[in-house]
């Protein structure tokens, strides 16, 4: 088993355990019974937290899942861990009694879509269960509810907490001049990187081809009752859910392109739509079910077939530009504003931007190895040949010319140059020290119990109420 597979739950069974307060007597081998069995205990409780309760055997299972996904736990304590897992659960408990609900269908969306995609990983249902131990998938499915309603209470919890912090101008001066000179951050190797792109199309009797056979599948769905499941496997070009029937679970908040949702979201639960075009292609969508604000869905995605010429004339259009770059005529910024088919950066000189923080800076250490890869050769000034882009989502590829703008060397933060980053580095304490104000506050409104064993740790909050 790959250390990838081994860690796709560590956000799960490394950070939360599963044993809420009404389970603790079960826990403990203490029940209702009128009966003389003996009494057994199960597992010891390390503490309860509000609602939770988190047993010695959740903080085993923490420190097992972390050296499985291959982090060190060198210098990681029981006392680390057991005060992580109180944070969690605090989390969750003052998010129920703030009414932060998660409901039952969106928890089991999540579930439904993380035993896909570990069904698909890892290789059938039954080795995923004899992975994780479990005798059947009702019992498999149970535990995964808890854990993932418990992550997302505290994600909606540490969310709301955060939400409204902004810093100003003033703010970031003050935090970054307070900073002893010798004690301020140094910013790795950074790279400015401009693009023109061409995206060859498909002409239009390729596309009315698409749409006639997306066409025909719908009839053949509605009128002579063919599974649309069977349908999506055989034609759906969606590498995302090809394998699973088309199959998606969607909120409003999912991040699919807003066409997609547009048709989504007007649908009735059995009804399929029309051929409809996004920037992947055209697709058609099949409601399965609705469940409150939430939607399980089948669709096929199909791409019309781009000819070999179109391909040929985007790549002669990309080397034409190059040198008219070259021989002086534009300048790249101009080129990109006159020329690129990419409406994100053709009006900012065709400059790419950091999804992280919209920093138009990429640290060379933290590069997407895609984008790396297509610029590390390249030195100052210099203009890339065509290069052809391959969409992993799907949509047709595209071809562009790259330019290193910018390249900016390992360096101590400077205050106008390194704005945006210090700027968030700002945010971020201004966010941590409203964390732990209102986690103060919170430990003391809430009942909280630490085992005489673990009362002697030195936790990072006051879980023992000195």
């Amino acid at each position: 088993m790959t250390k990838k597979i081994k860690g796709l739950f560590i956000a799960f069974f490394a950070l939360f355990g599963m044993v809420q307060a009404q389970e603790a007597d079960e826990a403990l081998g203490v029940n209702d019974s009128t009966s003389n069995a003996k009494k057994v205990k199960l597992d010891g409780i390390a503490a309860v937290v509000g609602d939770y309760v988190i047993l010695e055997s959740d903080i085993d299972k923490t420190l097992i899942d972390l050296q499985n996904q291959g982090a060190s736990t060198e210098d990681v304590t029981r006392c680390n861990l057991l005060g992580k897992l109180m944070e969690d659960r605090l989390y969750a408990h003052q998010a129920v009694q703030d009414s932060l609900l998660v409901s039952d269908d969106m928890v089991n969306a999540q579930s439904d879509r993380q035993i896909q995609q570990l069904t698909q990983q890892i290789g059938s249902v039954e080795k995923m269960l004899s992975y994780y131990k479990k005798p059947d998938m009702e019992s498999f499915r149970e535990e995964l509810f808890e854990i993932n309603k418990l992550r997302m209470l505290s994600e909606k919890m540490q969310g709301k907490i955060v939400e409204e912090i902004e810093v100003t101008p003033e703010e970031v001066r003050q935090f970054f001049y307070k900073i002893p000179e010798d004690e301020r951050p140094v910013f790795g190797a950074e790279l400015e990187i401009a693009q023109i792109v061409k995206q060859p199309e498909a002409p239009e009797e390729e596309k009315q081809k698409v749409i006639d056979q997306l066409k025909e599948i719908r009839q053949d769905v509605l009128e002579n009752d063919a599974s649309f499941n069977v349908k999506a496997i055989l034609y759906s070009q969606d590498p995302g859910s090809k394998s699973k029937g088309g199959f998606y679970s969607m909120t409003k908040e999912t991040p699919f392109v807003k066409e997609f949702k547009d048709v989504a979201f007007s649908l009735q639960e059995g009804e399929i739509s029309e051929p409809f075009e996004t920037s992947f292609g055209y697709h058609i969508i099949y409601i399965e079910k609705i469940r409150g604000q939430e939607l399980d869905l089948r669709h096929i995605l199909m791409i019309p077939k781009i000819p070999q010429s179109a391909i040929d004339k985007a790549v002669n259009e990309l080397d034409t530009i190059r040198q008219q770059i070259l021989d002086g005529k534009y300048t790249f910024a101009e080129a990109a504003l006159n020329f690129s088919d990419e409406k994100e950066t053709k009006f900012d000189g065709g400059l790419l931007r950091n999804p992280v923080n919209f920093d138009s800076r990429f640290e060379l250490t933290k590069m997407d190895p895609t984008l790396y890869n297509q610029v590390r050769d390249l030195k100052d000034g210099e203009i890339s040949r065509p290069i052809r882009e391959d969409d992993q989502r799907g949509g047709a590829p595209k071809f562009k010319i790259m330019k290193i703008s910018n390249r900016y060397d390992e360096h101590e933060a400077d205050f106008a140059k390194d704005y945006m980053k210090i700027q968030e580095l700002a945010l971020r304490e201004k966010q941590f020290k409203a964390i732990k104000e209102w986690m103060d506050e919170h430990i003391e409104d809430t009942y909280i119990h630490v085992d005489s064993e673990s009362r002697d740790c030195d936790f990072a909050n006051n879980w023992v109420k000195e």
